[in-house]
């Protein structure tokens, strides 16, 4: 433990924002790093607890990928950041990308929560790899011996960018397959640049070809090349292709034009902003335009965000479920994820929030939405009466997540049993699937779910196929 009485004498203090008025008139990050001094006295901060809360010990709900949190912030303190990435990587292939947008079960689990006071996690997390680029520490780890053994993974998304990375390290021949132009799944197409620039996933992938991962973008499994072919091609397969299938709203109006998945909006400006073509299809923009997002959690935000710089008009966001308690019953969910009132740098921006609101049907001219028409409900999600009113918009965003992977064509085609979600069936210790040469990882298991269980379950698929491949495995789970 580094400084004792660290939590006694220093207070709190996480980065900052740069002003909303700046940052909505581009797509670049916004946070502001914190000095490396005051880095170390938040590190300092740490109480080194007997049981670390903040580890996800033996199911206690802290971080999924186990991360030595305690050992890396004394690191920190003592200024050994060299030291400190390397305890970082043990645990976590992509820190940059968790240091940016996991939502840090870490700190609601850290002790000095239950005073308000959390370590900053994440923030020294970031920092800490952010420090390794910089410094040039983080270098490819190639393995020293082939295994002579293949294996397909199939979505490149943070699952599957972890267990290829992990795979190749241990010396088998990967080949990452992505439909898209470029590597990285939702990370890519799905979070917004002002969360998380896209570098930071393009010098991974470079590190990764540099450990011998063969990257086949543009490739479409089951449509432009199918799955037997793979399975057949390979010693091993495994399925990371994320849970795709949105939650849809199946009112009268929804074929009217300005109402859209939010999976169609986010991808559009996420290619504008990386140059990269949107094939000719009907550009979906905000600007000039009231816009309505309907769903609550983090892909409504990124919608705010998303419609605020491109100059929409207003956005409103709307959320079926009542507002939740602004501060949590500590010591009825503590270390658990408490359900509280949050508010997301998005709708900080500029956005209008309503909850326990029901759309019951979008209404429009010559075929364009022009309005909602929506009802409060109760706690058991009844309308009430005469609370009934209506919402100008010009554009809608359907952003109430996802439900299962998109089971037509690849999945349905291997055969492979289901879950009653219709997620691939498999558990959390083989990650096998009810094919032989076939595993599973990520949300396609899980369901929707966060970056950091992402990365935490391709290293562990990773190290399931490297035993079942070799008989034994020193990969970590």
């Amino acid at each position: 433990m580094g400084k004792v009485t660290g939590f006694l004498e220093i207070d709190r203090q996480d980065r900052k924002y740069k002003p909303a008025g700046d940052r909505i008139r581009n797509y670049r990050e916004f946070i502001v790093p914190l000095p490396e001094q005051n880095l170390r006295d938040q590190a300092a901060r740490c109480m080194d607890c007997g049981i670390p809360f903040c580890h996800d010990v033996k199911g206690i709900k802290g971080c999924p990928v186990n991360n030595q949190i305690p050992d890396w912030n004394d690191l920190v303190y003592r200024g050994e950041w060299e030291q400190a990435s390397q305890n970082l990587h043990s645990t976590n292939n992509f820190p940059e990308f968790t240091g940016r947008i996991c939502p840090a079960p870490c700190e609601a689990s850290c002790t000095l929560n239950l005073i308000e006071q959390p370590v900053t996690i994440k923030s020294i997390e970031c920092a800490i790899v952010d420090k390794a680029w910089e410094n040039g520490w983080i270098k490819p780890l190639p393995a020293k011996q082939k295994t002579g053994k293949r294996v397909a993974v199939i979505g490149s998304g943070p699952a599957g960018m972890a267990a290829s990375q992990q795979l190749a390290r241990a010396g088998h021949d990967v080949r990452l397959y992505e439909k898209n132009r470029k590597i990285g799944g939702l990370l890519r197409y799905g979070i917004p640049d002002f969360k998380m620039e896209k570098h930071h996933i393009d010098r991974r992938v470079a590190q990764m070809e540099a450990e011998g991962v063969t990257m086949h973008t543009g490739i479409h499994v089951g449509q432009d090349v199918t799955i037997d072919e793979l399975v057949e091609g390979h010693d091993a397969v495994i399925l990371s292709g994320g849970a795709e299938k949105p939650r849809d709203l199946d009112i009268e109006g929804r074929d009217l034009d300005g109402v859209h998945l939010a999976m169609e909006f986010l991808p559009q400006q996420n290619r504008r902003v990386g140059d990269e073509s949107n094939d000719n299809v009907m550009p979906i923009l905000a600007s000039g335009k009231h816009v309505v997002v309907i769903g609550g959690g983090d892909t409504g935000s990124d919608c705010i965000g998303t419609s605020i710089r491109q100059r929409a008009l207003s956005v409103t966001q709307l959320e079926i479920m009542p507002v939740p308690p602004e501060k949590e019953d500590k010591l009825m969910t503590w270390p658990n994820w408490p359900l509280k009132l949050r508010t997301s740098s998005s709708q900080e921006e500029g956005a209008d929030r309503a909850f326990s609101v029901l759309t019951q049907s979008f209404e429009g001219r010559n075929g364009q939405v022009t309005g909602l028409n929506c009802v409060k409900v109760d706690g058991s999600f009844q309308p009430i009466e005469g609370s009934e009113f209506r919402l100008k918009a010009d554009l809608v965003l359907l952003a109430m997540g996802f439900v299962s992977p998109v089971t037509e064509g690849m999945i349905s085609d291997l055969g492979v049993r289901l879950d009653p979600r219709d997620n691939v069936l498999a558990d959390t210790v083989s990650y096998k699937t009810s094919h032989e040469k076939v595993w599973v990882a990520g949300d396609m298991r899980r369901g929707q779910s966060l970056v950091v269980w992402a990365i935490r379950e391709g290293r562990q698929a990773a190290r399931a196929v490297d035993e079942a491949l070799m008989g034994e495995t020193a990969l970590p789970r």
